[in-house]
């Protein structure tokens, strides 16, 4: 898995505002159905089951994906329900985003706001991406719709699915590869899973990175992770712009390691602003370069993906606002 998974956000008891450009936190609510729900259709229940939710936004829910009944997603708001059925609604991000329509216009109404996609490379076995940031990479509980797995099966018609192999965070841009095989997958998936990838990501952190760290070896999640560190680049005292090769790829690695060693990546939505200089419009992290042997073919191939305009042009700013600080301290 990628060291910045589309992890869903940790439920809360009620949804919480986000910064903008961040994403919304989720609730979950979780019930089994009564006596006295048996019989009625799936969106009656909802809405009369679930704090602050009406019965359009529980056809809207369902119409996303963010609903399931007995483990399994479902999108049939008329389903009558049977006692002791098992009923999850994910509620977040997906529900604020979509119109307050359903079925196939309002989809393409909600694709059509979505940022657009790069791809670098393609052939009959996989499909290598630039995400955007403001993207998902793959479903999540609370919608299965929107993602950029979804939109690349979706471009062909009949639908050909494609395979989630690892995954970059909603906020973060970069290269990422999707399997159009099983086999393909197969073969990305072992790659991954023992970490034979080259892998290098360029992120922004706060303050002046020591020169003398140039490894970070520091569990995540109980795991050994190896995360390799070189700078690129120092923005006055405020910033530097370091290069990180992934030894290994824990969810959130790089994000964790820049805080084990107090230099946290600028953007960084759990640990906050970062100074009075400019801050960046989201998490300033990149996933830069991508290598590997192809899984069918055998032949080495590698795909890069220079910053996008959002950090370039927030990183012209940042570069300004230092040229411009007083280089002795003011008495």
């Amino acid at each position: 898995m990628a060291d910045d998974a589309d992890d869903v956000t940790p439920p809360s008891a009620k949804p919480r505002s986000a910064a903008p450009g961040l994403p919304i936190r989720a609730r979950t609510e979780s019930f089994q159905a009564l006596a006295d729900d048996v019989g009625q259709r799936l969106d009656q229940v909802l809405a009369k089951r679930v704090p602050d939710l009406s019965r359009r936004q529980a056809r809207i829910l369902l119409d996303v994906g963010g609903v399931f009944l007995n483990g399994t997603r479902t999108k049939t708001a008329g389903r009558l329900l049977a006692r002791g059925d098992e009923v999850t609604a994910y509620i977040g991000g997906a529900l604020a985003r979509a119109k307050k329509q359903v079925g196939s216009a309002a989809r393409e109404q909600d694709a059509a706001r979505l940022p657009t996609f790069e791809v670098l490379f393609e052939d009959e076995h996989l499909v290598v991406v630039n995400k955007p940031p403001g993207l998902l990479t793959a479903p999540t509980p609370e919608s299965d719709r929107n993602n950029l797995a979804d939109l690349l099966a979706r471009r062909t018609q009949p639908r050909q699915d494609v395979f989630v192999v690892h995954r970059i965070d909603l906020q973060t841009s970069g290269v990422l590869v999707f399997a159009k095989t099983p086999a393909a997958n197969r073969g990305l998936s072992e790659k991954f899973a023992v970490h034979d990838m080259d892998r290098v990501y360029q992120a922004v952190v706060h303050g002046a990175f020591p020169d003398e760290v140039t490894r970070i070896d520091a569990l995540v999640a109980g795991k050994r992770a190896v995360t390799h560190v070189q700078v690129h680049e120092r923005v006055g005292p405020v910033a530097t712009v370091l290069r990180l090769r992934l030894e290994t790829g824990r969810t959130h690695q790089i994000r964790l390691h820049a805080r084990s060693v107090r230099h946290p990546v600028l953007g960084d939505p759990d640990v906050g602003r970062g100074g009075r200089f400019p801050q960046p419009p989201r998490m300033a992290l990149h996933a830069a370069h991508l290598g590997f042997v192809h899984p069918i073919t055998g032949l080495q191939v590698a795909f890069d993906a220079p910053w996008p305009a959002d950090l370039l042009q927030w990183m012209e700013r940042l570069r300004a606002w230092a040229l411009a600080q007083p280089t002795e301290p003011l008495l």
